[in-house]
């Protein structure tokens, strides 16, 4: 059947317009619908966004206080965000006064802040009515901005936490605290900077805008292409080989890029028509392609934007997030490859015929400089610079390699192009991190993160397990509703001091509350990579959302091994207490097998199509694996007896089914999905 399929359509199969008009929806979803504009309005906002970029460039380098910058920042983003996001999608396309307006009087407040210089920062605990109107008009800007970037679950989760902090001694035990009146609220989110101008916008000044500038130049230089195209080429004409392309390029594209849904459409106008000749189902298809995307947000060296707050919240080096990123986002492939080289086996994937228009040296010989561009992040990192200054050394690399060949040349009107880019790349991030400064504030200002960590707990009655498996499901939850950033930012607050509370390292936490926020990449009903994977593959939306399940399935069960196993940290590339670095290896082997054979069990397939009582056992199998200590605490409360090495017989199943099943024949055809 899908070999009849795939040979029907091996002429024919495309991406139709009508396919990429929905995809980009879907990007506009999660990035904001931005208006096209021409003349006078098109030239005025281009220049605005090219001056933020050099403006931010220049503060890499030079030292700008911090308190400008922020103010700066958020400035540049209120008046960009009001005239390329319209206040409703019918008025696309044309600027209003409605949208003029709103950023001269944001324009105003900023300057009202900045006149205002020590003597206005020293009223943040009785401010002045004056600056009362203005925090007002202000975060009424901000919340109307934030709805315009990204809709408007944000502006009200913010509301709700503004009324918490107004409404506290109204409020049932054990949510009650003291209360505070408008004025002090306002002065605490406005004026001081651990509200609105708090961490999350200095990790939008510092770090995310010029990650999405460094993103911009390596697009317009043709990286993006050239990676898609070499993995074309390295996998050549295998079976196999259309699947095995999109892992490839959505590691290659992720790390620039930076956005799931953005890798998902670019990988999938390309490599669908070749999934679709393979004999890949539409809806398996799909969510490869938008498990593919999801990794952009896991893979160094840029990863999301959240976890540049990881280490600002930490205060630890960005370059120890790629650290512990890194083995992680291993897995993650890894297991996403395993997938892959399944559905290969189910489908009966056959040769598709692909000619590149160079050779793989030729192509490498003329356009490898793009890795140098890729890397040289992490490069300057290890020589020893600053985060942002590495950022901004990589972009003049990534410039200067541009002109080794003529068709990728940074010229005016590309480098014009690239630093408006940029900033426009960076305006969802940004509205969205001094939003959630609105729920950072209010955390800090009435203690609920203790508050609630202290709730969880006692739900969980002092278990660990019950109070990671709570706090992966208020990730999750608060994920479906709001962007990966504010979902990690709001747990951050709220659920990770329930971990640390229970002696798990904060750094291990954040990693847990930071991988599953991403999840709400393939989430229903914000499952906006799934829903534009579906889109151009022409496939059922819901099903290709739980075929993207299906893949990201094994490897989102590694947060758990940071938190409820002894050696789990050295996933982090962190030795655990008292070991070595043996514990790494030994604990990424052992997770490498067992999510080996969880993948087994997600596609019901290993070296053939599996029975339930080989499902049952290869499940046991992964989980004696990946969680020993999980088992090893059950048998130890049934047997009363000290248990050790579960890991083994989980080895020992898990060989026992493959050698099971290579001895015994396999099905005749092989098993498609629904």
């Amino acid at each position: 059947m899908a070999d009849e399929k795939s040979h029907a359509t091996e002429e024919t199969v495309a991406v139709s317009n009508e396919a990429l008009l929905k995809a980009e929806a879907y990007i506009e979803a999660d990035e904001g619908a931005t208006n096209r504009l021409f003349g006078w309005a098109g030239k005025i906002s281009t220049a605005i966004a090219v001056v933020m970029s050099i403006f931010h460039l220049y503060a890499a380098y030079a030292i700008v206080p911090t308190q400008e910058l922020r103010y700066i920042h958020v400035a540049f983003t209120l008046v960009l965000s009001f005239l390329l996001f319209p206040v409703a999608t019918r008025f696309r396309n044309r600027v209003r006064w409605w949208d003029i307006v709103p950023g001269i009087v944001a324009i105003g407040t900023i300057v009202y802040a900045l006149w205002g210089g020590d003597d206005f920062t020293d009223r943040a605990t009785v401010p002045e009515h004056m600056d009362v109107v203005v925090g007002i008009v202000f975060i009424l800007l901000l919340l109307e901005a934030t709805r315009r970037t990204t809709g408007l679950i944000m502006p009200v989760v913010s509301l709700f936490f503004i009324a918490y902090a107004m409404l506290g001694p109204h409020l049932p035990a054990p949510w009650t605290h003291r209360g505070y009146d408008l004025p002090r609220l306002v002065g605490h989110l406005f004026i001081t900077l651990e509200g609105i101008f708090g961490v999350a916008v200095d990790v939008s000044a510092t770090l995310i805008i010029l990650f999405t500038i460094y993103g911009a130049f390596l697009a317009m230089s043709g990286a993006g292409k050239f990676f898609i195209d070499f993995s074309l080429a390295l996998m050549g004409n295998k079976p196999n080989a259309a699947g095995r392309t999109v892992v490839l390029s959505s590691f290659l594209l992720g790390g620039p890029s930076g956005s799931g849904v953005a890798t998902t459409v670019m990988i999938g106008t390309v490599a669908y028509p070749m999934l679709a000749k393979a004999g890949f189902e539409k809806n398996a298809a799909g969510g490869l392609l938008a498990a593919g995307g999801l990794g952009a947000i896991l893979s160094p060296p840029v990863l999301g934007a959240a976890a540049f707050l990881i280490a600002e919240f930490l205060k630890i080096s960005y370059l120890d997030v790629i650290w512990m990123a890194t083995i992680p986002t291993c897995l993650y492939y890894l297991s996403l490859l395993i997938m892959v080289e399944i559905d290969a086996k189910r489908f009966g994937a056959h040769d598709v015929n692909f000619k590149p228009e160079m050779t793989l040296g030729q192509m490498t010989k003329r356009y490898g400089f793009h890795f140098i561009s890729l890397i040289a992040v992490v490069i300057f990192m290890l020589i020893g610079y600053s985060p942002s200054l590495s950022v901004f050394y990589a972009t003049a690399v990534t410039f200067a390699l541009s002109f080794l060949r003529k068709e990728t040349a940074l010229v005016p009107r590309k480098l014009v192009k690239a630093l408006a880019d940029g900033s426009i790349g960076a305006l969802n991030a940004a509205t969205t991190c001094a939003c959630a400064g609105i729920v950072v504030g209010v955390v800090t200002l009435t203690g609920l993160g203790l508050k609630f960590s202290s709730i969880v707990i006692a739900y969980a009655g002092g278990s660990l397990l019950l109070t990671a498996i709570y706090t992966a499901l208020i990730v999750w939850v608060i994920g479906l509703a709001v962007p990966v950033t504010a979902s990690y930012i709001i747990c951050a607050v709220i659920a990770a001091p329930a971990l640390i509370k229970l002696g798990i390292p904060d750094y291990a936490a954040h990693m847990f509350i930071f991988y599953y926020a991403v999840l709400s990449e393939v989430s229903p009903p914000t499952a906006l990579s799934p829903f534009a994977a579906a889109a151009i593959c022409g496939g059922d939306p819901y099903r290709t959302t739980l075929q993207s399940w299906k893949y990201t399935l094994p490897a989102f069960v590694v947060p758990f091994v940071f938190v409820l196993d002894p050696q789990g940290v050295g996933l982090l590339l962190a030795i655990p207490k008292g070991g070595s670095w043996i514990d790494i290896v030994e604990i990424t082997i052992k997770t490498t097998l067992g999510l080996l054979a969880l993948a087994a069990v997600a596609q019901s397939w290993a070296l053939r199509q599996t029975t339930p009582l080989e499902r049952g056992l290869l499940l046991l199998s992964g989980l004696l694996l990946v969680f020993p200590s999980l088992i090893e605490a059950l048998l130890e409360s049934l047997t009363g007896r000290d248990i050790n090495y579960t890991y083994v017989p989980g080895l020992v199943i898990g060989l026992g089914v493959l050698l099971w099943q290579y001895r015994t024949p396999a099905p005749s055809r092989p098993a498609v999905t629904v």
